[in-house]
């Protein structure tokens, strides 16, 4: 398969940085083509320019400052993405990647006003994530990412296709052990993938 990676983290060092690095040797070790995506390294520009959106709901073509991010993503067979959970969201920098690139005839359509899901050639969907706070405290703030995974985007790929969400939680007050025992969890996953 061909598999997209958006991996959205700052800090080379950082335990998410490990988990990525992880993810992309897994999946090309398992025989995949991997697309590894990393926003910060590609420095993609989160923010939706006003051209952007005054073409929103217009067929956009080669020369959108997104372009280049919709053929990757068009030509992907799956979804891997790779984040940390802050303030109960997506990092800026993958929210944007989001709002740019999961646009009208690409994503979606809209017809008669109504939207209708079209990114079918993504037929496997896993997200790896790590929260600072405990499950209990997400739940508690509806656990937005767990839902923008497990609900928009499985209602935007093709219909039935898996879709797994791995979450470290309390990372404020992890251990080596529970690193490593969620490294262990995504790693046979990336295996199986």
């Amino acid at each position: 398969m061909n598999i997209l990676v958006l991996y959205a983290h700052p800090v080379e060092t950082s335990f998410n940085a490990g988990l990525h690095r992880m993810i992309v040797e897994r999946l090309a070790a398992a025989g995949h083509t991997v697309d590894d995506c990393d926003l910060y390294a590609e420095d993609f520009d989160p923010r939706m320019t006003r051209r952007e959106r005054l073409d929103y709901h217009n067929l956009r073509g080669p020369g959108d400052p997104a372009a280049s991010y919709v053929e990757r993503l068009l030509r992907a067979d799956a979804l891997v993405l790779s984040y940390p959970v802050w303030n109960y969201g997506f990092p800026a920098v993958l929210k944007g990647f989001f709002d740019r690139v999961f646009l009208p005839g690409v994503s979606f359509k809209l017809v008669d006003g109504k939207v209708q899901p079209s990114l079918y050639n993504i037929r496997k969907v896993a997200a790896v994530t790590t929260y600072g706070g405990s499950r209990f405290r997400a739940i508690l703030m509806g656990d937005p990412p767990r839902k923008l995974i497990k609900r928009m985007l499985r209602a935007t790929v093709r219909p039935g296709a898996p879709v797994s969400y791995l979450a470290h939680y309390a990372m404020n007050l992890s251990t080596d052990e529970t690193r490593k025992s969620f490294m262990t969890k995504v790693a046979v996953s990336m295996d199986a993938f």
